[in-house]
């Protein structure tokens, strides 16, 4: 873990500055137009999801940069996982602060707790197609593409990556 950020789970008073962060790191990035289409106006019900998933945050100096989701199989979150799998969604870093080792601490602190957890042996995840930075961080902490478990937004034409890292 990088010495200056921390990873803790996500507790009520971060649900607005996660909300911001998926928002603008979303935006930033140029997936969605605006914050008023379905997807982000979901992504942004921080406590709603936290009903159903582990979200964990990164902090520095008091402030949250940064945060993911977390889910295994069966789980509301899970969109990939297989039942030997631990899923992570919705990783994002604050725009200002991106490229600072936020996303690094985190994947390396989802992989140090996938290993902790009984009957997983890998780590998966999805990404957009176009979403190169998060290409290359995945490939850095030794994901793999798996394309045969690729897939498609329903009723969309947008592609979705994957990526494993057997553990």
């Amino acid at each position: 873990m990088h010495s200056q950020i921390l990873i803790r789970p996500a507790v009520p008073a971060d649900y607005d500055a996660v909300a911001r962060i998926t928002r603008d790191a979303y935006l930033a990035a140029g997936h969605f137009e605006d914050a008023d289409h379905p997807y982000m106006q979901q992504i942004q019900q921080v406590a709603r999801r936290h009903e159903n998933a582990t979200i964990w945050v990164a902090e520095r100096a008091g402030q949250v940069v940064g945060s993911v989701t977390l889910a295994v199989a069966g789980e509301p979150y899970a969109d990939i996982a297989r039942p030997d799998e631990l899923e992570f969604r919705m990783l994002v870093v604050d725009p200002a602060v991106q490229r600072s080792g936020a996303g690094k601490a985190m994947v390396h602190a989802i992989i140090e707790h996938a290993r902790s957890l009984p009957g997983i042996t890998g780590v998966a995840l999805t990404t957009g197609m176009t979403w190169e930075s998060a290409h290359g961080l995945y490939r850095k902490t030794g994901f793999q593409r798996v394309p045969e478990r690729d897939w498609f937004v329903p009723d969309t034409d947008i592609k979705l990556l994957v990526y494993r890292l057997e553990l």
